[in-house]
């Protein structure tokens, strides 16, 4: 499914404002799991949120295996701008005050329709090939800390605790996120492993791009 007119016009606007993202296109195995699935949503922002001591705030979520952090994100509504629900998110998860310091990155991800066989990687352009998938895409940012007090403002977002972390240190956790327990879990509606391989994903991205601002 390629991005709406609307979506392109906020990409182009957010890439004004904030930096041209770098991006990046994700043949997801096959396997159903929260929130790609969910079909309410086309995307996620991800918070990439930097603390004054320069780290980066992960979070781990009170059904996540044992040991499991990961950066914050949060789906984007129907017809909500990108943007709003960057912010809006924000203020659930954390509680901080942030602004918007970079646009990092867009992720799209094709995922495999149930019931239907692996298509070819290629011949991606094939109807065949496009009916196959679904698209979800997720848009991350890079926010510095500016206020507020940490701790989430709702609830139903389940987050058990806070980590920070060098930037360096994406990798190794995208490492942890890829290596998660095999099992099923119903808060997800999929596979662990599934999710850990996704989820591993913009963290291996964002840290792409952190260092290309680095150099």
């Amino acid at each position: 499914m390629p991005i709406s007119e609307d979506l392109s016009a906020q990409i182009t606007e957010l890439s004004v404002r904030y930096n041209v993202p770098i991006r990046a296109a994700i043949t997801l195995p096959k396997g159903n799991f929260d929130p790609v699935t969910k079909p309410d949503r086309i995307g996620e922002v991800c918070m990439v949120i930097r603390r004054p001591n320069g780290r980066l705030l992960t979070a781990s979520k009170t059904f996540y295996p044992a040991g499991i952090y990961r950066l914050l994100t949060g789906g984007i509504m129907p017809d909500e701008p990108i943007e709003a629900a960057l912010i809006r998110e924000t203020q659930e998860e954390t509680g901080l005050n942030v602004e918007v310091r970079r646009f990092l990155a867009i992720i799209e991800y094709l995922v495999p329709q149930h019931g239907q066989p692996d298509p070819s990687p290629a011949t991606p352009d094939h109807p065949a090939h496009k009916t196959a998938y679904q698209v979800f895409y997720t848009f991350a940012f890079l926010l510095d800390e500016l206020g507020g007090t940490l701790a989430p403002l709702d609830s139903a977002e389940q987050i058990a605790d806070f980590c920070e972390i060098l930037p360096a240190e994406l990798p190794t956790l995208a490492m942890a996120l890829e290596q998660v327990q095999d099992d099923y879990d119903t808060e997800i509606r999929g596979r662990w492993r599934n999710w850990g391989m996704f989820r591993a994903i913009v963290h291996r991205v964002v840290y792409a791009a952190l260092s290309d601002e680095a150099d």
